[in-house]
Order: structure tokens, then C-alpha cells, then sequence
């Protein structure tokens, strides 16, 4: 029997990962050998969870064991360069979303992991939905025509109302770290969703401002994108108060639109304009989770998901960063051909 893969964790700052870290404890080929923070009751929280070995830097941690990946949960700007350094040591990687605070350093990271051959696997917590996993099967396979349009908005009230640690907001609050506010944090999930649906846009503008909230960066966002045939909007909000109209991916084509959730899933087409429920079949167990996706990934060789593979998360970065630049310049950024990586 193979021994489990021995898996390390660089930065506890990015909430995520204490649920990953449940979903990876269940698993029984891989285990958690160590993580590394520079925050000591993270580390201590990490240890009382789940009794692995503890580094106070990212560097110890990657110099003194025996690895074969590692998670990287830290803000956006640092997780882009552990990502580099990990695969410089010939390490796989899974990085919770999005892969960095800008383009050129999600270019950079990407660059390192081509140069390496490692697998890098950007976790989405939407990537798990059963109904949206299904709805993008029954939108590339054709059921509701050609998609012409791409919707998802993002929104609460806001990381620290919402309940998030304070090492987690902590950096979602600083533009360097995060790389915007909502807009990063929230508009990434549209900015996926349309890469993922219609590749790289030609066109994208956006808007980002502080309407409602005291911090420094963005409470509210707008990306649009602009497509040949077909436009996308992705949506950001830290100032929503209610839950009826947020985190919902709709999905227009020329023969029907597709309505999707956690486990929904609604298809309206000629036939049935109004609507009708969709069966959802179940997902395989490498779908479950972001650590069951990642040991899949690693074990079997296979590519990743689209939403969690290379190529759609650069889009989506570059995406971003065009969305923040039109936001701050009022001008609407052209798109040429990705810039070789």
C-alpha cells in the first residue's frame, strides 16, 4: 500500500484553510506533516487541531521537511511568491483563491510552476458545488446552445461583520496584500466563472469604491466584460445586509439559461420558461473537496478542474487587474492576446 503523501501548509492567515485542513484529516492517503505561520496562536490553534510539528517561518518549514506538497493559505501578495519558492524545491501546490494580489505576480508564480513540472491547484469553495459543477458540464456540453452571457454576484456584510479572524481581515483590508478590496476578494468569483465559460474577454471595465464602510479599500465593485459574442459581469459586495441575491451563477445561451447553486441547479428553455429543477447527479469523491481534488491531481496525473487548473486563473487574474486599472483610470482596458508566461 502507497504511503500517504506527506503535505505541509505554508500561512494560516486566509480562514479557509481550517476547513480544508478537516476535509484533509479525512483522507487516508495524505497526511499533515507541519505548517508554518508567523503568528503564534495559529500555530498553536493548528497544533490543538491536529497535532503537527510547527514553524514560526516559511522557510524553516521548507528547508527542514520531508514534503511532497503543500497548501498555501496566506493573503493573496505572499501566497504568490510560496508559490514560487515552493516549486522551486519540486513541490506541488494547492493555493486557496484567487492565485495572487496582482497579474504579474500570478504570472510570476505560474512561470515557476511551468519551469518546476508541478501541479498547482487554486482552490475555489464554489468549485465543490454539485449544482454548479453540473451546470458548467450542461454549458460547455451544449444544452442551453452558445453562452452568450455570464453572471455571478459575490456579497455580505463584510469580512469582520461576517465573522472572519482578525488575521483574516486583517489583509483582506490592505490593498498590497489583498490587491483591492471586494473587488479581489469577491469579483475573482465571476472573473473564473466567465474565463472558464468563455475564455479571455477582449474587453473589460469595471468599478470599485468605498460606499458604505470605514476601511481604506473597497466596499463595492463591478467587473464587465466584453466578449465577441457575449458579455460577463462579475459583482462584489462587503455592505450587503441580506443573502436572497448574492452567490448564484447564472448562465444565458441561446437556447435556454441555467440557474445554479450549492445543490440546485434550474434550466429555463423554451420549453419551460419558468423554469424547472434539474437533477444534479453526485460528483466523484476527488470533487468533494479542494484536498480531494489536490491528492486526485497528484495521484492520478490528471489535469485539474477548469475552474482550478492554469490557464482559467490567469484569465481571471488578468481579468482583475483590469477591472481595478479601469476602475482607477475610468478608462475601459483593451485585451490583447495573453502576455507569454
Amino acid at each position: 500500500m502507497p504511503k500517504p503523501l506527506r503535505i505541509g501548509v505554508l500561512g494560516l492567515t486566509h480562514d479557509h484553510v481550517w476547513g480544508e485542513l478537516k476535509h484533509l484529516a479525512g483522507l487516508d492517503d495524505a497526511r499533515l506533516v507541519a505548517v508554518a505561520d508567523p503568528n503564534q496562536p495559529l500555530l498553536d490553534k493548528a497544533t490543538q487541531a491536529h497535532g503537527c510539528a510547527t514553524h514560526n517561518s516559511y522557510d524553516a518549514l521548507l528547508e527542514k521537511e520531508s514534503l511532497d506538497a503543500v497548501f498555501v493559505a496566506s493573503d493573496n501578495r505572499t501566497g504568490a511568491e510560496l508559490i514560487a519558492k515552493a516549486a522551486e524545491r519540486g513541490l506541488a501546490v494547492m493555493v486557496e483563491k484567487p492565485l495572487a494580489a496582482t497579474y504579474d505576480g500570478a504570472r510570476r508564480a505560474v512561470a515557476a510552476v511551468e519551469k518546476a513540472g508541478v501541479p498547482l491547484v487554486v482552490s475555489w469553495p464554489f468549485a465543490w458545488w454539485p449544482g454548479l459543477l453540473h451546470a458548467i458540464d450542461l454549458a460547455r456540453d451544449g444544452e442551453i446552445g452558445d453562452v452568450f452571457q455570464v453572471k455571478y454576484r459575490a456579497a455580505h456584510q463584510g469580512p469582520r461583520e461576517l465573522g472572519c479572524s482578525e488575521y483574516f481581515y486583517g489583509w483582506l483590508y490592505d490593498a498590497k496584500l489583498n490587491g483591492a478590496g471586494a473587488l479581489m476578494d469577491y469579483c475573482c468569483y465571476g472573473s473564473v466563472l466567465a474565463a472558464t465559460l468563455l475564455g479571455q474577454p477582449t474587453q473589460v471595465t469595471g468599478f470599485a469604491d468605498r460606499f458604505v464602510k470605514d476601511h481604506e479599500v473597497d466596499d463595492n465593485a463591478v467587473i464587465l466584460m466584453r466578449y465577441a459574442d457575449a458579455t460577463a459581469i462579475a459583482e462584489a459586495s462587503w455592505s450587503q445586509m441580506d443573502k436572497l441575491t448574492a452567490y448564484v451563477p447564472y448562465f444565458y445561451g441561446t437556447k435556454g439559461t441555467l440557474i445554479a447553486g450549492n445543490k440546485t441547479l434550474t434550466l429555463a428553455d423554451a420549453e419551460t420558461p419558468r423554469g424547472r429543477s434539474i437533477d444534479i447527479p453526485d460528483p466523484p469523491a476527488h470533487m468533494q473537496s479542494a484536498s480531494a481534488h489536490f491528492l486526485h491531481v497528484l495521484q492520478t496525473g490528471e489535469a485539474p478542474h477548469a475552474l482550478c487548473g492554469l490557464a482559467n486563473n490567469l484569465i481571471a487574474q488578468q481579468i482583475l487587474q483590469a477591472g481595478l486599472d479601469a476602475s482607477r483610470t475610468g478608462h475601459t482596458v483593451t485585451l490583447g492576446e495573453a502576455a507569454p508566461v
